[in-house]
C-alpha cells in the first residue's frame, strides 16, 4: 500500500503544518489519506484527522510492541490508497545511544520511503553537509527526497537547489516559503487542537493551497506507490461481537475537552459501548448513560463557561456521588476538582474530589510514565508486559493544590509526576481519575477492563 514517512532534522521544522496540507492536497485530487503520526500526541492527529476526513493514528513505542504497531499501520491503511505518517522531533532523535525508537526505526519497520524536511531559515551552502550526514548516518534508510521549508525568497531557492544538485543525489520535492499564512496558533501544550478552532477547515484549506502551489505532488504520490511494503500482518480488524450486554458510555467531547485514542474508542465500541457524546460546556444535562468517559483538553480555556454551566457540574456530580462508573484523564480530572485557578483567576468545578488544581507556566508533568497498580485499583485485573508495568504518558501544566491525605490511589508512579510524584490514579467510589493517559495496547487492555467493570456494577 503506497505510503511516506515526514520527518525532519529536528524538531519545530515546519513538518505538522506541512503533513496537515499535504494530506488534505492529496485528498483533495481523490485519494483516501490515512494519517498516523509517530509517539504520543493528541494535538497534531486531531488536525491531520480534520484534514483527511478520518481519524489519524497513533503509533508509540513506548507502549505498543513493534508487531503490534506493523499490524495496526496495516489494518489502518486497508480502507485507504495513500498513507502519511508525520514523525516527530528529528529524525535520528532517541534518548537511546543506538536510536531505538526514533523515526528512522519506525521508517525501516513500516517499509516507508522517507522524506526529510529542512528548515532553511538561514541556510546556503551548508544544507549540503546536513544533508550528506543524514544520508551517511544510516544507510539502510529510504532517503527518497527533502523538502526545504522557511525559503527566503526565489534567490534562496535557487541557491539552495544548485548547492543540493551538485553535492548529494537528493531530490527536492519542494520549497516552502515563510509564510504567515503558513501558522496555526500555538499554546503551552504546543498548536492549538482543531476542535477549538473556530475556523478549522478553513485554516486546512489555506494550508493545503500553499503546500499544493510549492511541493511536488505527483513525484511525492509515485515515491509513495514505488516502494512495497513487505510482510505486514493482516489488514482487517478481527471482527468482535460481544455477547456481553451493551452500555452506554457519555464520552465529554466539546471545544474543552476531546483527547481520546480514535483507536481506544474503536475498541469500546467493538467491546460493546455505545458511545454517547455530552458537552460538559453547551450542554444543560448528562444524557442517560451507564458510565461517563471525560478524557484531556484544555478546560482552563473554557473556564468561566464550564463554571457557569452550574447544571451540568451538579448533574456530572450526582452521577459519581451516586457510584456511577467514570474514568477521568488529565483534563478530565481538573474539571472534577473544587476550583480551577489560572492567570489571577478561579473557577468553579463540579466538586467531586476535594482539592482545587492550579496552572502553571512550566510543565508539572510531561513525557513518558510508567506505573504500578495498587491493591486499590478499582478496575479487573489484568497481566501486564514489562514486569507488570504500566506504561503511559502525561504532558500537563497544572497540578493539585494540596492533595487530600485521605485519597486512595490506583498508581504507584516508577517514572513520571502523577499527582505528587509518588501517586496516580483517585480511586473515589466507582470514579478513576488520573493525570496519566493510557492506551489500550500493549497488554494494558484499558478498554476490555473498563467495560467489564462498568458490566460489573449493572
Amino acid at each position: 500500500m503506497p505510503h511516506l514517512y515526514l520527518a525532519a532534522t529536528r524538531k519545530s521544522s515546519g513538518k505538522t503544518t506541512l503533513s496537515i496540507g499535504l494530506t488534505r492536497a492529496f485528498r483533495d485530487r481523490g485519494h483516501r489519506v490515512q494519517p498516523f503520526k509517530k509517539g504520543p500526541d493528541y494535538i497534531d492527529p486531531l488536525w491531520l484527522s480534520q484534514a483527511a476526513g478520518r481519524a489519524c493514528l497513533n503509533l508509540d513505542y513506548h507502549t505498543t510492541p513493534a508487531d503490534e504497531i506493523r499490524g495496526a499501520f496495516a489494518r489502518a491503511l486497508a480502507g485507504a490508497d495513500l498513507g502519511l505518517i508525520e514523525g516527530n522531533v528529528g529524525l535520528f532523535d532517541s534518548i537511546d545511544l543506538h536510536g531505538a525508537h526514533s523515526n528512522a526505526e519506525l521508517a525501516k519497520l513500516l517499509g516507508a520511503p522517507l522524506v526529510l524536511v529542512v528548515d532553511v531559515k538561514g541556510m546556503g551552502r551548508g544544507v549540503a553537509p546536513v544533508l550528506l550526514g543524514f544520508r551517511a548516518f544510516d544507510p539502510a534508510l529510504d532517503l527518497a527526497g527533502v523538502i526545504l521549508n522557511k525559503v527566503g525568497g526565489a534567490r534562496h531557492e535557487s541557491n539552495l537547489r544548485r548547492v543540493i544538485e551538485h553535492y548529494t543525489d537528493l531530490p527536492v520535492l519542494g520549497a516552502v516559503p515563510r509564510l504567515d499564512e503558513l501558522g496555526i496558533e500555538e499554546r503551552h501544550l504546543g498548536l492549538m487542537p482543531s476542535n477549538e478552532a473556530d475556523a478549522a477547515e478553513q485554516t486546512v484549506q489555506r494550508i493545503a493551497g500553499i503546500v499544493a502551489e510549492h511541493l511536488d505532488l505527483p513525484r511525492l504520490a509515485d515515491i509513495a506507490a514505488a516502494v512495497p511494503t513487505p510482510g505486514l500482518p493482516g489488514a482487517v480488524w478481527p471482527e468482535a461481537i460481544s455477547t456481553a450486554p451493551r452500555v452506554r458510555i457519555g464520552i465529554a467531547r466539546d471545544d474543552a475537552f476531546g483527547f481520546y485514542y480514535p483507536d481506544d474508542l474503536a475498541g469500546l465500541e467493538r467491546g460493546g459501548a455505545e458511545l454517547v457524546p455530552f458537552s460538559p460546556v453547551h450542554d444543560a444535562d448528562l444524557p442517560a448513560v451507564d458510565a461517563l468517559l471525560i478524557g484531556g483538553g484544555f478546560p482552563e480555556m473554557r473556564m468561566d463557561a464550564l463554571e457557569a454551566n452550574a447544571s451540568m457540574r451538579a448533574a456530572v456530580r450526582d452521577f459519581i456521588r451516586a457510584g456511577g462508573p467514570a474514568y477521568a484523564e488529565c483534563g478530565g480530572l481538573m474539571y472534577l476538582v473544587e476550583h480551577l485557578h489560572w492567570h489571577g483567576r478561579r473557577a468553579r468545578m463540579c466538586g467531586v474530589l476535594n482539592a482545587d488544581v492550579a496552572m502553571h507556566a512550566r510543565p508539572q508533568g510531561r513525557g513518558y510514565v510508567r506505573l504500578a497498580e495498587t491493591e486499590a485499583f478499582p478496575w479487573p485485573r489484568a497481566q501486564h508486559p514489562h514486569g507488570g508495568e504500566i506504561r503511559a504518558h502525561e504532558f500537563h501544566h497544572s497540578a493539585i493544590v494540596a492533595p487530600d491525605p485521605d485519597w486512595t490511589y490506583a498508581y504507584r508512579v516508577l517514572r513520571g509526576q502523577g499527582i505528587d510524584g509518588r501517586h496516580d490514579g483517585i480511586v473515589q467510589q466507582n470514579l478513576l481519575a488520573s493525570y496519566a493517559h493510557l492506551r489500550s495496547v500493549g497488554g494494558v487492555a484499558w478498554t476490555e477492563r473498563f467495560l467489564a467493570h462498568i458490566r460489573g456494577g449493572l
